[in-house]
């Protein structure tokens, strides 16, 4: 057997075995695929394990490798990357290994998933089990597939590609060593499995009357109470045609985007188009939660949440609910009994306009550097926690200056205090207490409609201006904007001023989509996508008390540079895989040849 076959089957069988619990019984030597065609745990099991590797995007990770944020603790492998230390040998944003597995996996159920026999007691159910199932693994691989094109596409030779697109499970007598493919074959095939998927599973999972089972089913002689067990409120939180609709909006984005669209797979009228289909099932703009700029924190929805009821408004497809106190233990201020992990930078800071709408940097913002948090947007104050700023059940003010004798000021304990004048407050909830220990539930959030609105205004603004409609919708970039600061309480002096203007608009929304979803691990690769400069140093404020005057002084300070080349652009290839086949050519820019000391880094987010 060639060596790159040896290598690839122990992968995937170091894959299997670490996920065996996943499967009932476990995998032995002398089991074969062919036991999930009476074993449906078994079936259900493969596809388990592409679930189980998705992205967890609910702590912010990429962030720290951005102008949003830096961690205080200094060996954080995204600070490091973002210092210079990012290569093909060492990519904390590696997706190679991770989804190629989970394809593998996906590739086996779907080449078998016809022959399960789902539930022996009615091929109704049966077939209903078999298209939820087959449903949601074409949408894993899509996205699997999105996230490693994601990572991975770039340039070779200044022409635009994609990854290898694997559609077959493979064994050891499959031919590994292939060409990349190009980006908009792996855009047109990401496409092909979310249509796949849509034509087998419901716009949304509930249980129904008699009279609503699908036509499909009942010539079938299914009836509602087998269409609830496979399709009813009990399976909520499964990817579903809303979430489908969301997928599309969100690859289509991204093809459109300044750095893909010479892929030729997209255009931004079409990634309008597949927004406003995906917001027509929110409602559109009329169906906007008033509480989704601060769900993470909106305990009332929160503590009245049912698994097996509908989601909230803002949420189109939930991530982790649990209760927890971990976002607290690692984000609160120290004197709070947490670790202050997350800094926000004085640059996230300065994008926030005043309350007026205005930048700061406009001189009809009214903004005041001697009381620089003040009358600013409202959402300042609930994401960032600003010198003074409250946090915690009892509300305790944080003084975060750099004179300040605590543990809570600036630097003033290596790995614990904060390095910018700032700590994170998004995605916190202010009524834990971490000493006596209280958890709460926490509600994660993988996509929220608010992300699918600001993709509607990007694209629709750039097919057609700030006022142009599209994909059925009644309202426009303009409208999104202003809906969006209305329910934060912003003002829109300044929107109505650039209203007819498509260059400050796309400013604009691109900065609010800075705002609206920051620390959601977002703005790494919106910069990338934009194509725009990716090497501003993060800094943040040193903030002393005047001994004459007893007010404040601002000293901006320069906490951590960005080492990003320009065709860090676009990610590179593993190192592993470019010595192992010579098919595969590295994103250009990258180094082909590594030193012998460095080691592999597959690290996922």
């Amino acid at each position: 057997m060639k060596l790159k076959n040896i290598l690839f089957l122990s992968v995937v069988v170091t894959a299997l075995t670490a996920c065996e619990d996943m499967f009932d019984p476990a995998i032995e030597n002398n089991h074969d695929i062919t036991q999930m065609y009476t074993d449906p745990q078994f079936a259900r099991g493969i596809m388990d394990n592409a679930n189980l590797v998705l992205p967890y995007d609910e702590y912010p990770t990429t962030e720290m490798a951005t102008d949003n944020a830096v961690s205080n603790e200094l060996s954080n492998r995204y600070s490091t990357m973002a210092k210079g230390a990012w290569s093909p040998s060492n990519n904390p944003v590696n997706e190679w290994d991770t989804r190629y597995h989970a394809i593998q996996y996906l590739n086996l159920f779907l080449e078998n998933a016809d022959q399960v026999v789902w539930d022996p007691s009615s091929e109704s159910l049966s077939a209903m089990h078999g298209d939820n199932y087959k449903g949601n693994a074409y949408a894993l691989r899509g996205l699997h597939f999105f996230y490693l094109l994601r990572a991975h596409a770039g340039k070779v030779d200044g022409v635009l590609m994609g990854v290898p697109i694997h559609l077959s499970s493979e064994d050891g007598s499959s031919d590994f060593n292939q060409p990349r493919a190009s980006f908009k074959d792996c855009i047109d095939q990401i496409m092909s499995d979310f249509d796949e998927a849509s034509k087998l599973l419901p716009r949304e999972y509930g249980d129904v009357e008699e009279d609503d089972v699908p036509a499909k089913y009942k010539q079938m002689g299914g009836n509602n109470s087998e269409y609830n067990r496979a399709f009813g409120n009990l399976q909520r939180g499964k990817i579903d045609g809303r979430m489908i609709d969301a997928f599309r909006a969100q690859v289509a984005l991204f093809a459109a985007s300044p750095a893909y669209a010479s892929g030729g797979a997209m255009t931004y009228e079409q990634a309008a188009q597949y927004a406003a289909t995906s917001l027509a099932n929110a409602g559109g703009l009329d169906g906007m939660d008033p509480e989704g700029w601060r769900w993470y924190c909106d305990t009332k929805m929160i503590q009245k949440f049912k698994f097996d009821g509908p989601d909230p408004a803002e949420i189109c497809w939930r991530g982790v609910v649990q209760n927890t106190t971990t976002p607290e233990d690692d984000n609160y201020p120290p004197s709070l009994y947490g670790k202050g992990r997350v800094n926000p930078t004085q640059n996230l800071v300065d994008a926030f306009p005043m309350a007026n709408g205005y930048p700061i940097s406009d001189p009809k913002s009214g903004y005041d550097a001697n009381n620089p948090y003040e009358n600013r947007d409202p959402r300042l104050k609930e994401y960032i926690l600003v010198n003074g700023g409250e946090q915690g059940p009892k509300k305790a003010k944080i003084n975060t200056q750099a004179d300040n004798e605590s543990v809570d000021g600036l630097n003033y304990e290596d790995g614990l205090s904060t390095r910018t004048g700032f700590y994170l407050k998004k995605l916190l909830r202010p009524d834990v207490n971490l000493k006596p220990k209280t958890e709460k539930r926490h509600f994660g959030a993988r996509i929220r409609y608010t992300e699918i609105f600001l993709a509607y205004a990007e694209a629709a603004n750039e097919a057609g201006g700030p006022q142009a409609k599209f994909g059925g919708a009644s309202y426009s970039a303009y409208d999104v904007i202003k809906a969006l600061h209305n329910r934060a309480g912003v003002g829109n002096e300044y929107l109505e001023s650039i209203k007819n203007d498509k260059d400050k608009m796309r400013e604009l929304i691109r900065n609010e989509r800075r705002l609206e979803l920051c620390f959601e691990n977002h703005r790494f690769w919106d910069l990338r996508r934009w194509n725009l400069k990716i090497d501003e140093a993060a800094k943040g404020v040193s903030i002393t008390t005047d001994a004459e005057t007893g007010n404040a002084k601002y000293q901006f300070i320069t906490v951590e540079p960005r080492d990003f080349k320009d065709y860090m652009i676009y990610g590179p290839l593993p190192y592993s895989e470019i010595l192992k086949y010579d098919a595969l050519r590295q994103n250009d820019g990258w180094p082909t040849v590594v030193h012998e000391d460095a080691t592999e880094n597959v690290g996922e987010e």
